[in-house]
């Protein structure tokens, strides 16, 4: 038996090659052999053995093409301050040793940042140092350690996955086999001792072998495929005993037919690979549905400020923007699309797309990426690449992978780790039994069993169950970032509350205001000021102030979180903030805004809160959650809230960001499961630091990266119903593993007895899917009808 090499498990057929006592196929596996104990990264060989991939030995010169500024500018994702990203796909991706290899590329090459793998879509994102290591150098690397990128005009247009054709050709030649193999083989169930028959039987038969050949040997070729490269690397994956089931068919059919014992089971078999490749089809375009929906239905509908040439400023959609358009993007906001800057002083922070905190500068003229965040004033862009939301949406995702893997998910791996075997065990045990007894009925009871066992329904229960349930919520502005936090929402025990701007109103408010006459010429000014803010009372004070929506250039804005912001408005300095921050002393127990004009102190406006509505409600239904209250004012409504709040835990004021963080860490450490619900830019820390960050928003400009959820601030009132939901959603998770694991006990029952047809169990096998997703459809819908107004 040939010797097989320790990196990447193929068959050693020229030379071996000894290296600290273990047999390699090539020079190019033992260097990455080498290279992974080098950086004490052999681990890799503990997850799954032999997973390697064996190095290209092509020339890697290839890819010095890469370097061309047009190509490079169109294959990587981002490169600025020195940091470039680059998504690359993959094909050879197959297992968890390959993806915690490539997450791992930065203990390798100190040029690389960081790695993040989708398993799905074979690709992996990169982030490195452009001065370093060249994009080319990066693809000859990923080579030398067995995974070369496939780069195209596709990969580097991020052309949308689309539904393969092959699969539908399949289908339809096993279905045109399917339908005239029951018209030929049907004379045969009939003719009894039919002296015409007899004499054209014969080629009736070798018609069904030739229309069966083709659905067994192409049809049927993506379980071969599947199951092949599984038992290559030393994994038995349910398409084995799919395949199993269709040789065994097969070849008993091939033999009847060649020995004159009968037809065979080819019309049979036909019409088994017929229905699974419609289950096939149906699964898929389910997983399609719920990434379509996952990218632009349940996501964050964010808006952006759109700017025409007379600078009339209006809200529209992401979606609704177009290449040519100019928008306005402020303090603290996310630019949602690649643009140039127009007017206005850049200091973008990448930190959302790179990882890294590094402002950098940027000059009307400058290139500006989408996920970049300004810090400052108020900017004017001009959109130069069409929107991708998605994109968006992955770079909020782009923690995701950092979660710990759920209970849920542990139970789908586990059962259906172990499924194959069980399987697999049954199956020899019947064959035996049934080979003693009836060595015919054999055939179709070790087939029955291994085409109607399939855990693909169990493996449906949990994404279809979360992907209905994420859907939901965001037709009703509760945006979920994945479908981790709604199991961990179901968990939560400990609601936090931001005051201002959460359950206060963040545009309405009774405000006074105390001090000297504002002059129209400083009113201007501040309101160009106020406009840059994102803060709740800013927000309200904007809309306060009645002068005209003339905009004037602010420049040299800084704003410190949690006290106030300054900036030049027409050579005037001006700043807004707190008592503290103006120099001026504070008042107790009042919420106000301080205004400073150079070094003169103007006059303050105060603040009289408005609740939301129907808040009480609110608290009542929350009776079994510890509920607590954070606020960067003053205790001067304190009596209000415990009116508003008769079971409140604890109330704690005059919090800055860095107070409300450390005070979830410490809720945390005493075993509570907490949901922070707050500013999402104002409160980021709090929100990244809780179990689940609910950032409240009362316009949808306010796209939050620190969050796990985005809330419309209407609907606060409702949060008792988005909570229950998430618990129901659990319930239903849990039903349906109960139905697959039902199904697949009843089918197999009925398989071992002998009182299943094969081709029946073809037929059963996707119905378990179908129950899945139409019991999910519809407990979901009834579950939510109960909280919502919906349809289906």
């Amino acid at each position: 038996m040939a010797e097989q090499c320790f990196h990447c498990g193929q068959n050693i057929d020229k030379e071996q090659i000894l290296f600290d006592e273990k047999l390699f196929c090539c020079n190019g596996c033992q260097s990455v052999y080498e290279i992974l104990n080098v950086h004490n990264l052999d681990n890799f060989y503990n997850i799954n053995k032999r997973s390697g991939i064996r190095p290209s030995n092509e020339n890697n010169s290839q890819f010095d093409y890469l370097d061309t500024p047009e190509i490079f500018n169109k294959v990587v994702d981002f490169s600025e301050g020195g940091t470039t990203l680059v998504t690359f796909k993959i094909p050879v991706i197959h297992c968890s040793s390959c993806i915690w290899l490539l997450e791992s590329l930065h203990t390798i090459n100190k040029n690389i940042k960081y790695t993040q793998v989708n398993f799905t879509r074979k690709t992996v994102q990169i982030s490195f140092k452009e001065e370093e290591l060249k994009l080319s150098e990066l693809a000859k690397f990923l080579t030398n350690l067995g995974y070369k990128p496939v780069i195209n005009l596709e990969t580097a247009e991020k052309k949308q996955d689309t539904l393969d054709k092959t699969l539908l050709v399949k289908l339809a030649i096993a279905g045109f086999a399917f339908g005239n193999g029951m018209f030929i083989s049907f004379p045969e169930y009939i003719s009894g001792n039919d002296a015409w028959f007899h004499s054209y039987k014969h080629l009736f038969r070798f018609i069904m072998f030739l229309l069966a050949t083709p659905v067994v040997f192409y049809s049927a070729s993506d379980y071969y495929k599947s199951a092949w490269f599984g038992l290559k690397n030393k994994i038995v994956n349910i398409d084995v005993p799919i395949v199993l089931g269709i040789f065994v068919l097969y070849g008993r059919s091939v033999y009847e037919v060649l020995t004159d014992y009968g037809p065979g089971y080819f019309d049979t078999l036909c019409g088994l690979l017929f229905f699974m490749l419609m289950g096939k089809m149906f699964q898929k375009r389910t997983y399609n549905t719920l990434s379509y929906d996952r990218d632009y239905k349940s996501f964050y509908p964010i808006a952006v400020t759109k700017v025409d040439f007379n600078g009339k400023q209006e809200n529209i959609l992401l979606s609704e923007l177009a290449v040519g358009d100019r928008i306005m993007v402020r303090n603290q906001e996310i630019i949602p699309v690649d643009s140039v800057l127009i007017k206005g002083e850049g200091n973008i922070d990448n930190s959302f797309i790179t990882g890294e905190s590094a402002h950098i500068s940027k000059k009307p003229g400058d290139k500006i990426f989408a996920g970049g965040k300004q810090s400052g004033s108020i900017l004017e862009l001009e959109v130069i690449k069409s929107v991708d939301q998605s994109y968006l949406t992955q770079l909020w995702n782009k923690e995701a992978f950092k979660k710990f893997e759920t209970g849920l998910d542990t139970l789908t791996n586990t059962i259906s780790k172990y499924f194959t075997f069980i399987i697999l065990g049954i199956t020899l045990i019947a064959g035996i039994y049934w080979a003693r007894i009836d060595m015919e009925k054999m055939f179709q009871v070790v087939s029955a069993i291994l085409i109607v066992a399939c855990p693909c329904a169990l493996a449906l229960s949990a994404p279809f169950t979360f992907g209905h349930i994420m859907r939901i919520l965001g037709r009703n502005n509760f945006y979920v970032k994945d479908t981790l936090t709604i199991e961990r929402l179901a968990k939560i025990d400990t609601l936090v509350f931001d005051k201002t701007g959460t359950i206060t109103e963040s545009k309405k408010s009774n405000i006074n205001y105390f001090g000297s006459e504002i002059k129209d010429f400083d009113l201007k000014n501040i309101k160009s000021l106020l406009k840059n803010s994102n803060h709740p009372l800013s927000k309200s004070l904007y809309n306060f102030i009645e002068v005209n929506d003339d905009y004037f250039e602010v420049e040299d804005f800084v704003e410190i979180s949690g006290k106030g912001y300054e900036g030049k408005v027409r050579g005037t300095l001006y700043k807004i903030g707190s008592a503290s921050f103006t120099g001026e002393k504070s008042q107790d127990l009042e919420t106000a805004v301080y205004i400073k004009k150079d070094e003169t102190f103007l006059g303050k406006f105060t603040f009289k809160n408005e609740y939301r509505n129907n808040l009480s409600e609110l608290f009542k239904n929350l009776k079994h959650y510890a509920i607590n209250i954070l606020s960067g004012d003053n205790p001067s409504e304190k009596s209000i809230l415990q009116q508003l709040i008769p079971t409140v835990s604890e109330m704690k004021f005059n919090q800055n960001p860095e107070n409300k963080l450390d005070y979830i860490k410490e809720l945390q450490d005493k075993g509570q499961k907490v949901a922070m619900l707050g500013d999402g830019l104002n409160d980021a820390g709090a929100l990244k630091q809780s179990n689940v960050g609910i950032a409240i928003s009362d316009d949808s400009n306010s796209f939050t990266p620190s969050s796990d959820v985005i809330m419309n601030g209407e609907k606060i009132p409702e949060l008792d119903k988005f909570l229950a939901l998430a618990k129901d959603a659990i319930t239903i998770v849990k039903i349906t593993f109960i139905i697959s694991l039902c199904y697949n006990v009843v089918g197999v029952g009925f398989a071992v007895t002998g009182h299943m047809h094969p081709l029946f169990a073809a037929i059963f096998m996707p119905i378990s899917s179908i129950t899945v997703v139409t019991f999910t459809t519809l407990s979901t819908w009834l579950r939510s009808s109960k909280y919502f107004q919906i349809s289906i």
